[in-house]
């Protein structure tokens, strides 16, 4: 509500049946006036800084506890670039359950393996044969060190622990677990997490931005200017002499 109150309106003309001519007009808020919001806040103007958010941090809370005041919302909410709320903010950790399922219809589904990932696989001279994190598929596989010459062996290096892969011509995902699987769930959380980072205000420059966002909204003089805070839209029906 906040940042709707700062928002410009504009007059439409009416669509009502009843209307007693075609000079009446709707009086409503110009949405479409926050784009220039968004303008100014990628142009940098603003000082700004990274927060990572808490399972369960709300727009109100973080406005709350950078600035004091909740109702600042809305700054949290436009400075991260955020325009919908209901797709760019991170759910809590119940809440990417219940969507996981209702996105997949079933646990079973849900839990299936959407892809796999690959560890980390080196040489014993430490030279990168496979990177970590690649997305491949079940039949992904790279050749063996037994190709090369002098039969140079491979490690396989992930979080689990190490180990060294035997010496053949090819590894693949199913018999030498080159890569781990990736369900559906797990896939929905890591897109979760990513939306974890945002960018906020500093705290000192809230005034700031206040005084410029409203100077944003004001309308300038105009054919369709009535006052810095409402103008008209063009009259598109031909009123009877």
């Amino acid at each position: 509500m906040g940042f709707f109150k700062e928002l410009p309106s504009i007059a439409y003309q009416s669509p009502l049946s009843h209307k007693n001519s075609s000079r009446d007009y709707i009086v409503v808020k110009n949405i479409f006036r926050s784009a220039k919001l968004m303008d100014y806040v990628r142009s940098g103007a603003i000082a700004q800084q990274k927060l990572v958010l808490k399972d369960g941090d709300r727009p109100d809370t973080i406005a709350e506890y950078l600035y004091g005041e909740s109702t600042l919302d809305y700054i949290v909410i436009l400075v991260a670039g955020i325009t919908n709320i209901n797709h760019e903010w991170p759910l809590q950790d119940y809440q990417v359950y219940d969507y996981a399922l209702d996105k997949y219809g079933t646990e079973t589904e849900m839990n299936a393996i959407r892809y796999y990932e690959t560890f980390e696989i080196k040489d014993t001279q430490n030279r990168q044969i496979l990177p970590p994190n690649l997305i491949v598929d079940g039949d992904f596989k790279i050749y063996g060190s037994s190709t090369q010459a002098g039969s140079i062996r491979y490690n396989l290096i992930s979080q689990a622990g190490n180990r060294q892969l035997d010496d053949k011509n090819e590894y693949t995902v199913a018999t030498d677990n080159i890569a781990r699987a990736v369900t559906n769930l797990e896939y929905e959380f890591t897109e979760n997490e990513k939306k974890r980072e945002i960018n906020v205000l500093k705290n000192g420059y809230v005034q700031t931005f206040i005084n410029d966002l409203r100077d944003i909204m004001k309308y300038k003089k105009s054919s369709r200017y009535i006052t810095s805070a409402l103008a008209s839209t063009e009259n598109t029906e031909t009123v009877s002499p």
